[in-house]
């Protein structure tokens, strides 16, 4: 069985870490090239690194930053924010990283996604997804839609089918984020990923909600999400938990993941 993967996120807003709640009132927490160089040593299998505000305000990523980053890290790393072409995700990926994740580009020119698939790779393309619970009287047959700019922008689309037609573009890896769980701690919208990765074959990354490493056992389980890996974010940068005792603690549930390091 392949071992679960346990990715820190760092949304950075102005080259700074920074955390919110259901994508508000953030705060800056501090410097992302430290966090991600203390994560990568406690053994974290991958790093996640969003420029939260890049679409939003339409303009490119901090591309020093992703250098800076790339540079102290020796494990896979995803950057996303303000991606917007093949251009945008070869300067990213020239910058250190090893993958691309995109996201309100993606929704807005679909055709992005299977581009940068057939300039770099399957593997290098993620889509991130995020999702908001929605009344199904609203036309949304799952009831969850996909909304973009850092959830500011409702879309009309179904989440369920948009993970399967990403899936058809070439997407080789989604990330599903609960804006309704972000930040919360109260734990993963487990119906919201487990029905992502029956709709598709692809690996997902349930994101949104980690109060404990419980709740990330429960994420990645075959009785809980059945997710590929569990994004994390408030417990690592607050100091709640170490990434060695949230693998622990995964690991004494049943959980596959790498502990030697």
């Amino acid at each position: 069985m392949l071992s679960k993967r346990v990715i820190p996120c760092l949304d950075v807003r102005n080259g700074r870490l920074t955390k919110g709640v259901k994508f508000a009132g953030n705060v800056d927490i501090g410097d992302p090239v430290a966090s991600a160089r203390q994560y990568y040593e406690q053994g974290a299998d991958e790093i996640v690194f969003y420029d939260i505000t890049a679409s939003a305000e339409a303009r490119g990523i901090f591309l020093d930053v992703v250098e800076r980053v790339a540079a102290e890290i020796f494990i896979p790393f995803s950057v996303g924010g303000g991606i917007a072409s093949v251009a945008d995700m070869r300067a990213v990926l020239l910058a250190g990283a090893e993958k691309v994740s995109i996201n309100s580009a993606a929704v807005k020119t679909p055709e992005l996604i299977s581009e940068g698939a057939a300039a770099f790779g399957s593997q290098a393309i993620v889509v991130g997804m995020d999702v908001l619970a929605v009344p199904v009287d609203e036309g949304i047959p799952s009831g969850y839609e996909i909304v973009i700019h850092g959830g500011r922008k409702r879309t009309g689309l179904d989440a369920i089918q948009w993970a399967r037609r990403c899936q058809e573009l070439g997407a080789g890896e989604l990330c599903v984020n609960s804006i309704d769980a972000d930040g919360t701690k109260d734990g993963y919208e487990l119906r919201l990923t487990r029905s992502i990765v029956e709709a598709v074959s692809i690996p997902v990354i349930a994101s949104g909600g980690a109060g404990s490493p419980k709740h990330m056992y429960e994420a990645v389980s075959e009785a809980g999400g059945r997710a590929s890996a569990a994004l994390i974010a408030s417990i690592v940068h607050y100091g709640e938990y170490s990434i060695r005792q949230c693998k622990e603690v995964m690991a004494a549930h049943g959980a596959p993941v790498r502990l030697a390091w």
